[in-house]
């Protein structure tokens, strides 16, 4: 009898997460689907999963309350033993030039992503260490790596996202857990509604926004035995942008 596998998704319930847990259920995962307050854009995910032949379940905390998260882990391994991916997928943007950038504005984006790292990669990787095998891939930015205006707090938290998985990368490595890194460029995701995209594709190489769809596929490949060999690695997804 196959072991279930089992992956986490932060942030799943739609844009980037939504398809990388549908990705990974047809790679034959078992699919948490976590979200913080959109239940019905959680339920559509896994209705997708499901159609595309995969199981999952969706599972509310805040990544940025430590308490919570730390206790749907605590759910979830009762219910499965064992976690053997996590994404760390959940982010917001709350753009503004840095002089007019309220500490609200600075706080939301950087606990979501940075906060929220730590409290749900230390009770993951407990399990992980445990079973001397794991992968966790964190989504970062292209944002993260070069500059752009008007994304200090964002460009903060996806260049630190990049940071703390190298050097954990590093960390775990002895216990067979491996830790790398997704950096995409322009997607075709409701965080970039407002963007203007003519301007925007005029500066990508290949002249195009990206799909979520390759950025999971990346994803995937970084979770399975494909990429076994592979760890603290920033891998640009972007179009040729840089």
């Amino acid at each position: 009898m196959n072991e279930e596998k089992v992956a986490i998704i932060t942030g799943a319930s739609r844009g980037i997460g939504r398809a990388t847990a549908i990705e990974l259920a047809r790679a034959g995962y078992f699919v948490v689907i976590n979200f913080k307050s959109n239940e019905a854009a959680a339920a559509e995910t896994l209705k997708l999963v499901q159609t595309a032949g995969g199981t999952g379940e969706i599972v509310k905390f805040d990544v940025t309350d430590a308490a919570r998260t730390s206790e749907s882990i605590k759910e979830i391994v009762g219910r499965h033993k064992k976690i053997q991916v996590l994404v760390n997928n959940a982010g917001i943007t709350a753009d503004g030039l840095f002089m007019m950038l309220g500490e609200d504005e600075w706080d939301s984006v950087i606990n979501t992503t940075i906060k929220g790292f730590y409290n749900i990669t230390k009770p993951v990787l407990r399990e992980m260490v445990k079973a001397k095998r794991g992968s966790i891939v964190s989504v970062s930015s292209v944002a993260g790596i070069m500059p752009n205006r008007g994304q200090t707090n964002y460009a903060a938290a996806k260049a630190g996202i990049i940071g703390a998985s190298r050097s954990l990368s590093k960390e775990v490595a002895r216990f067979g857990i491996r830790v790398n890194v997704v950096a995409p460029g322009l997607i075709e995701t409701e965080m970039i509604t407002n963007a203007p995209v003519a301007e925007i594709k005029k500066a990508i190489p290949m002249e195009r926004l990206g799909k979520p769809e390759e950025v999971a596929r990346v994803i995937r490949f970084l979770c399975s035995d494909d990429a076994s060999y592979m760890t603290g690695q920033v891998v640009g997804i972007n179009g040729g942008i840089c």
